[in-house]
């Protein structure tokens, strides 16, 4: 680990990167409480929105070659409908905002600051883009779920270290199957937002 360095990328730089981000959303993903079964096809192809948007951003974190952390994020104008919707139906300006999408990062990188510089670089350049409010999702997992570890912490009091709050009553839908699951099914995700 000790050759570990980011690296900044926008929209079409992200190409050359997207079997090794794909390959990392799927390994980390697997993990409470996504439990998400991917497939490299179906993440190349979500990928791809970020490298055909002029508004996105994706941060690597590498250790010598191998990629082992990835954060992207875009204008929320440019995220499918799944995503911009419930904000809109609530009331929400889209076009002022900016979409933390997902950060993954491998278990043995965690607690090195790697998370914190994930959000800080997704907001510059929501700044850049004169955006005004960040925002980002996460699944909801009930607390008696079958398979949350014993020790699990949610990320909520890191994230409202870092100024996001729930946005009460908004909540996206999106389908993927589980990890136990034979059949995708539909989950609820709860919206958080912090004002640049």
């Amino acid at each position: 680990m000790t050759k570990l360095r980011t690296q900044t990328l926008y929209g079409a730089e992200l190409e050359p990167w997207l079997g090794d981000v794909a390959r990392l959303r799927i390994e980390v993903f697997r993990d409470f409480p996504y439990l998400y079964e991917g497939s490299l096809d179906y993440e190349r192809h979500y990928l791809q929105t970020y490298v055909e948007s002029d508004s996105a951003i994706c941060v690597l974190a590498l250790d010598g070659e191998q990629v082992v952390g990835a954060a992207t994020g875009l204008a929320m104008r440019d995220e499918e409908p799944a995503f911009k919707q419930p904000l809109q139906a609530a009331g929400f300006e889209v076009n002022q905002m900016f979409y933390c999408a997902e950060s993954v990062l491998l278990a043995d990188y965690r607690g090195q600051g790697l998370y914190r510089f994930f959000f800080t670089e997704r907001e510059a350049q929501a700044r850049r883009l004169g955006l005004n409010l960040s925002v980002f999702c996460a699944v909801d997992r009930p607390d008696n779920h079958p398979l949350k570890p014993r020790g699990y912490r949610s990320l909520e009091s890191t994230w409202q270290r870092y100024g996001y709050r729930p946005l009460p009553g908004v909540k996206a839908r999106f389908p993927w199957r589980d990890v136990d699951q034979t059949e995708e099914t539909e989950k609820v995700l709860s919206y958080y937002h912090k004002p640049l």
